[in-house]
């Protein structure tokens, strides 16, 4: 028992262990939903949370030990932000045929998550620092994250809702717009990409590509669009 106490020990203070305890769970939760069928309630980013969290909470590992070891994926955020500009290149020919009703539903899109969010913030009388924190979630992390800490809102809470808010896009989209009766691939992936940025993405790239490219899209015009109209619907709205 001791040597396995004392192995826990050194194994915790290295940052590789939690590195690799979340990589480990991501494929658990990937191979998992693939087995299944790839149905939306199976998100692999929601499955790895319920993997990860017990663990954490068993091991009482606070969130400061964690992201020393998972801090290297958070560092790919950087590099995968670049990325979104594939999509938009790959697709400038199908977007310079439809640059107005692009703008158009990213202008409505971008401001009602924000402008939304804002409101209800207020009408539950929350803190001035979660609002802070609120307003910028339905946008790409690092953008996010990078809003907040200007702003003056929390970082980590704004992580959090971010991943909450793409889980829930990810989770509902598919259901949401069968019921809608939307079958334009173009405006669901567009949808998605603006409510949901990169997990909601990632699963409009398994329902259709299309829809995947279109989400990539929105996701990058999304994070443009909200680090600058954040800071002026703060200023009109509160």
């Amino acid at each position: 028992m001791n040597d396995f106490v004392s192995l826990w020990s050194y194994l915790s203070a290295t940052p590789l262990l939690w590195l690799t305890t979340t990589i480990v769970a991501y494929l658990i939760a990937e191979s998992l939903a693939a087995r299944l069928g790839n149905p939306p309630w199976a998100n692999p980013v929601l499955v790895s949370v319920l993997l990860l969290s017990p663990v954490l909470v068993f091991t009482n590992t606070d969130y400061g030990t964690y992201f020393e070891g998972a801090q290297f994926i958070h560092f790919l955020l950087g590099p995968a932000t670049v990325a979104l500009a594939l999509p938009l290149w790959d697709n400038r020919a199908t977007i310079q045929k439809s640059v107005i009703p692009i703008l158009c539903a990213l202008v409505a899109g971008s401001t009602v998550a924000a402008g939304s969010t804002i409101i209800l913030a207020q009408f539950f009388d929350l803190p001035m620092s979660v609002l802070l924190s609120l307003a910028p979630k339905s946008t790409t992390a690092p953008v996010a994250l990078g809003i907040s800490e200007a702003i003056g809102g929390i970082p980590t809470l704004t992580a959090v809702l971010v991943i909450l808010t793409g889980i829930i896009g990810a989770i509902t989209v598919t259901p949401l717009m069968n019921i809608l009766a939307i079958t334009d691939w173009q405006a669901r992936g567009f949808a998605v990409g603006v409510a949901a940025h990169g997990i909601g993405t990632a699963r409009a790239f398994k329902v259709n590509p299309i829809a995947g490219a279109y989400a990539g899209i929105a996701m990058a015009l999304n994070a443009l669009l909200t680090s600058l109209i954040v800071p002026i619907l703060l200023k009109w709205l509160t």
